[in-house]
């Protein structure tokens, strides 16, 4: 988690070092009266931008047809997130069993602050207001959006906090009753890092969306693709499971063998391409989607290097996807709006697979300030 906040705060730094250091100022012709005529001095050219600069240009370049810039350099936002996620285990074959577990869901509210493409802010549990106390989740998410790239960063853990939603033990085994039951026997966590690129970036932009800083003036759509990496953890106590079934059900269950393990580990490789469309539906109103699939490379290993596995192998490959929805309202200075970003992460061997959905809800109000260089003089 620290390694996280890390790469957080060399990328702001990075960004805001660029953003003031290499703007390049052109200068105005000077000239002199002399008697009975006029000669402008020799002026020396602009000097030329290098290829950094030009670099950090093209994180805002686009078509003001389609869109309309930034007009200030800060924002401040409250938000509210709601968290939801979903996690099922299952083994193949002609006694194939299935458990799908759930935690409650997280309402939180907090302050946001941001700097052209950054966002980073906190917020608070309602269900648990007493923010010293020891939470069974803990949650880092750091999204970055320009006009041409954009980068996700999250690391997610829940511990013994899932509730069963259901399960299917075999045939002629009736499991209703535990439906709903609290599980203290499963723990998951995730840290992943996505970078994506925007092919129509000219014309289409995602910071309106989600950044609330740009904002779409004329409807357009673009093709994405993308590059991802994410580690996997999953300790589950089968033994406690099958205590908490024949508690509740009144009779032994045997879990299927491909359950009896302590812990899954596996790292994810994928490459994504995807598609996402802004509709502008009426002045200062946007409703964005966008899809992206990617082709995963799961290897499992493990802290013994004994248990590592080793080699390629085609059985590894999963299909992966991230969905994005926003619902926006900006006039460049206030804006409101909601959005939901959707990650499913699929993981198969022989004869067992997990398949974890989660995602976040936010429901948010801001507005921005400090008018840049352009603007000052408008606002």
């Amino acid at each position: 988690m620290r390694g996280l906040l890390l790469i957080v705060m060399l990328m702001t730094a990075l960004m805001s070092f660029a953003g003031d250091a290499l703007v390049a100022q052109a200068r105005d012709t000077l000239t002199m009266e002399q008697p009975g005529m006029a000669t402008p001095l020799p002026t020396s050219e602009p000097k030329k931008k290098g290829w950094l600069a030009r670099l950090v240009d093209s994180f805002s370049d686009q078509d003001t047809a389609y869109v309309e810039p930034q007009h200030y350099n800060w924002a401040l936002m409250l938000q509210s997130v709601t968290t939801f996620d979903y996690y099922r285990l299952s083994t193949t074959g002609r006694d194939g069993q299935s458990i799908t577990f759930a935690p409650q869901t997280d309402i939180r509210i907090g302050p946001y602050f941001g700097w052209r493409w950054i966002f980073l802010g906190y917020t608070i549990d309602l269900r648990n207001l007493n923010i010293f106390s020891k939470t069974p989740r803990i949650e880092l998410d750091a999204s970055i959006y320009s006009a041409r790239f954009g980068a996700d960063i999250f690391y997610r853990r829940t511990v013994n906090n899932y509730k069963i939603r259901s399960a299917d033990m075999g045939k002629g085994i009736d499991t209703r009753e535990l439906e709903g039951v609290a599980f203290d026997g499963l723990e998951v966590s995730i840290t992943g890092l996505n970078l994506y690129y925007i092919f129509n970036y000219r014309h289409f932009s995602y910071p309106a969306a989600f950044a609330q800083s740009s904002c779409q003036k004329i409807s357009c759509g673009t093709w994405m693709a993308g590059l991802g990496y994410n580690t996997h953890h999953i300790a589950f106590d089968y033994r406690r499971m099958e205590e908490l079934a024949k508690e509740k059900l009144g009779r032994d269950v045997q879990l299927d063998s491909a359950f009896n393990f302590e812990k899954v580990k596996y790292r994810n490789i994928n490459a994504s391409v995807g598609y996402a469309y802004n509709w502008v539906f009426a002045r200062n109103w946007l409703l964005s989607s966008s899809l992206s699939l990617a082709l995963a490379y799961k290897n499992s290993y493990s802290e013994d290097e004994s248990e590592r596995a080793e080699g390629f192998n085609f059985g590894n490959f999963n299909i992966d996807g991230i969905g994005r929805f926003a619902l926006v309202w900006n006039n460049t200075r206030w804006y409101g709006g909601v959005s939901a970003i959707v990650r499913a992460y699929n993981y198969h061997k022989s004869r067992f697979a997990t398949n974890n959905i989660f995602g976040d809800l936010s429901i948010y109000f801001g507005f921005n300030f400090g008018p840049r260089g352009p603007y000052k003089k408008k606002k």
